[in-house]
């Protein structure tokens, strides 16, 4: 943890000296993802959320033509061919981004790194992308959680949508701490362990599940490289799962051509988010269920949002 300390404290230096100005959000609230999932909404839209299935308000709106602050976290280690692809893939993406996007760089491996702190240069995140070489061990699970409150920060002091991306390839396998389970007793045909080898990385995810359930950021996962093996299914599972509790979504390629089109759905996806800070109800620290309607000139419209979030206990 004390690793991650240099990295907090930069981009908040870098975040709160730019023209992206401050406010506190009224508490208790919180900030929830939510799209417009049809091209034809005529004028703004108008939310309608619940909370528990009871009426709720939206205290503050931020638009997709608000400023954003965008994390990647690039954890590469991999098939260099994937790997470059992605890259190209990312720098493409950025360049077109409007200019009230702000984009910050870290890496994963050993501990969470920053590469480049939040800024509207595109040339200087594009440049720092393609200069990294790939090593080390897959970095994720370890550096899930300090990203996502370093996002989680960043949206509870400041006017901001805030949305982490992860550019990944690595296998269950390959990461520093064994989540593969082996067998306990290889001499016993019907030791449950040969059943149940996924175990301890469903562990893993569930125990993330819980710690990122209060934090408000949106997670966004481009896996470089599909894996059948029982693990890594497991593992990509959890990702998919992880991503999904935060409003997110993770896009899996099976080959390198589906690359390009993965990376260029994301950052489709983060451009397009609506912030919505929705209150509280007094002395609600279980996890409630969220739901959510939008009307575009008194039309119903189709929409996805974050279904469930547990507010912080103070």
């Amino acid at each position: 943890m004390l690793r991650v300390l240099p990295v907090v404290s930069t981009l908040f230096l870098v975040v709160i000296g730019t023209a992206l100005a401050r406010a506190q959000t009224k508490a208790p609230a919180f900030s929830i993802p939510a799209w417009i999932d049809e091209d034809k909404c005529a004028g703004a839209p108008t939310f309608g959320p619940t909370l528990d299935g009871h009426p709720a308000s939206v205290e503050k709106e931020l638009a997709p033509t608000s400023d954003q602050v965008i994390l990647i976290v690039l954890d590469l280690t991999g098939d260099l061919s994937r790997i470059d692809d992605a890259k190209q893939a990312v720098a493409t993406s950025i360049s077109k981004l409007p200019q009230n996007s702000w984009v910050g760089l870290l890496r994963a491996q050993d501990g969470l790194h920053v590469l480049a702190d939040p800024t509207p240069d595109r040339r200087k995140v594009i440049d720092r992308i393609q200069s990294l070489t790939s090593s080390g061990t897959p970095g994720l699970l370890e550096t899930l959680r300090a990203t996502l409150s370093l996002a989680d920060a960043l949206i509870r002091q400041s006017p901001v949508r805030v949305c982490v991306l992860y550019i990944t390839d690595g296998s269950i396998y390959n990461y520093r701490e064994d989540y593969t389970d082996p067998v306990i007793n290889p001499s016993d045909q019907h030791d449950l362990s040969r059943r149940f080898r996924d175990i301890l990385i469903n562990e893993k995810i569930s125990k993330l599940e819980r710690h990122i359930s209060s934090l408000e950021a949106p997670l966004f996962v481009v896996h470089l490289h599909y894996r059948q093996n029982q693990l890594d299914l497991a593992y990509q599972n959890g990702l998919d799962a992880l991503a999904r509790d935060t409003g997110g979504e993770t896009v899996i390629c099976r080959s390198t051509t589906e690359i390009p089109q993965a990376i260029s759905h994301i950052f489709t996806r983060i451009s397009d988010v609506w912030g919505l800070t929705l209150s509280v109800p007094p002395k609600s620290h279980r996890e409630m269920q969220v739901g959510l309607k939008a009307s575009c000139s008194g039309r119903d419209v189709q929409i996805s949002w974050r279904p469930h979030f547990r507010p912080r206990e103070e």
